[in-house]
């Protein structure tokens, strides 16, 4: 039988698909074929994404000539599929613990490749990451103490990162204020096991305005480094670039409407990630380079004049559409008025916002398992989990379809790969961790699965 895709209707915050994405939609036999092997839900992890998304950033940076380090952030989705698509495409990883680090090093990372932003590592993580000679980046004055008590005397130099605390987010637990990075720089240059690299920050928020900011205060530390006989080579932004999960103005046409009413606990949440932000990741890479300094240069004239690499560690823009997760429905509960409750077969540890007390606000797409004619009125839901918990809700938003949904239909949630699908996953009520599968498209245009493990 032929599956027919019925896009939710209701809030119309369609998702963006990419070509694999929409192929894989469109062959719905298979996709429900691989539901009923592997279970509900299943995450379909799409490593060809990921390089599409490093060669993005990486045009960017070549045609302005700026040295770069692109790390992928790993620490946004548990697959050794999309860490091993980003050494493939010429990409480091970033670790933020002695876990991530040793799945890199299983798959081939070398020192060189991995860079350690984590800001409580441990012993042990240290010691590996010495072991190897891999870019540490020192969040304290008490961390770089402790790397200094486990570092060997045979020469070989450990490179590291001082993390900036930029002015205005004192707030953050993370980094330094700029008083202690001097006081770290005076440390590592009279301890000659150490190697300076440059200055680290990583700031909440997704505006590159903040991020050139900072950048500008970097640099006058990486000037001091430089005048006591240091030789830094790299400025570290982090994170944070946008990713356009819906489009701009259906987003922006959402905020301006959307109302109480929109949501089954009768309350909005206070906050959302930007979902259809104006820029994509390499958009927003090429107005931070073109920002001005103070001195008159863009930064990237600064980074070319001065030998410098610019380094950086995104997540969840490098995994933009590189997963999708599919929930089987297990069976709708008539609330009465048009309302209902659709449950899946799967719980919102596998696809929410709730650790952020927010929503995932993009619709999922609803795949038929057959092609019969159903009769019914429009209908409204919202979606719940299996699990005891009553608060174990996918979506509190009120989600439209044409008919009643029925058990056995899939609901498919698109670019779950950042922060998604596995950050809150558990085993809870004994239910097994979900399945994923990673998907590629051959030359001649057939899907193929093989066990992202």
């Amino acid at each position: 039988m032929t599956s027919h895709i019925i896009p939710v209707t209701g809030t119309e915050l369609s998702p963006i698909l990419s070509p694999l994405a929409a192929d894989i939609l469109t062959a719905s036999v298979s996709l429900l074929r691989w539901v009923e092997e592997y279970g509900s839900p299943l995450h379909l992890v799409l490593p060809p994404e990921l390089n599409a998304n490093v060669e993005a950033l990486r045009r960017v940076l070549d045609d302005r000539e700026v040295a770069h380090a692109i790390y992928y952030g790993s620490k946004v989705n548990k697959s050794s599929g999309l860490m091993q698509a980003a050494l493939g495409a010429g990409a480091g990883i970033d670790v933020s613990s002695v876990y991530e680090l040793r799945d890199a090093v299983k798959l081939g990372a070398q020192g060189s490749d991995i860079v350690a932003t984590g800001p409580a590592k441990t012993a042990q993580f240290h010691d590996e990451l010495v072991r190897i000679g891999a870019l540490i980046c020192v969040d304290s004055p008490e961390e770089l103490t402790d790397i200094s008590m486990r570092l060997p005397n045979d020469g070989v130099k450990q490179p590291v990162l001082l993390r900036l605390q930029p002015k205005g987010h004192e707030k953050s637990r993370f980094g330094m204020a700029a008083d202690k990075v001097r006081a770290c720089l005076s440390r590592v240059a009279a301890d000659d096991r150490f190697r300076f690299d440059g200055i680290h920050f990583h700031l909440s928020g997704y505006r590159w305005q903040d991020r050139a900011v900072a950048f500008e205060e970097a640099v006058k530390l990486v000037e001091e480094a430089r005048a006591i006989g240091l030789s830094p080579k790299m400025i570290d932004i982090g994170g944070g670039l946008p990713v356009q999960y819906v489009s701009e103005a259906a987003w922006e046409e959402h905020l301006q409407r959307q109302s109480a009413d929109d949501f089954r606990t009768g309350n909005v949440p206070a906050s959302f990630y930007p979902y259809g932000g104006p820029q994509s990741a390499a958009a927003w890479l090429a107005c931070f380079l073109g920002a001005p300094l103070s001195s008159g240069q863009t930064i990237d004239d600064y980074l070319r004049r001065h030998e410098l690499t610019l380094a950086m560690e995104p997540g969840r823009s490098l995994v933009d559409q590189a997963a999708i997760s599919a929930f089987r429905i297990t069976r709708v509960k008539d609330l009465g008025n048009g309302n209902g409750v659709i449950f899946v077969e799967g719980s919102s540890f596998s696809a929410c916002e709730t650790w952020f007390a927010s929503e995932f606000m993009v619709d999922p797409i609803l795949l038929r398992q057959n092609d019969r004619a159903r009769a019914g009125e429009p209908f409204r839901a919202y979606i719940a989990g299996h699990s005891c918990l009553d608060e174990d809700v996918l979506s509190n938003r009120w989600l439209g379809f044409p008919q009643v949904p029925e058990a056995g239909d899939l609901l498919v949630w698109a670019n779950t790969g950042g922060y998604q699908m596995d950050l809150l996953e558990n085993e809870f009520h004994r239910h097994p961790m979900p399945k994923r599968l990673c998907v590629t498209k051959s030359a001649a245009g057939d899907l193929s699965i093989y066990p992202d493990n």
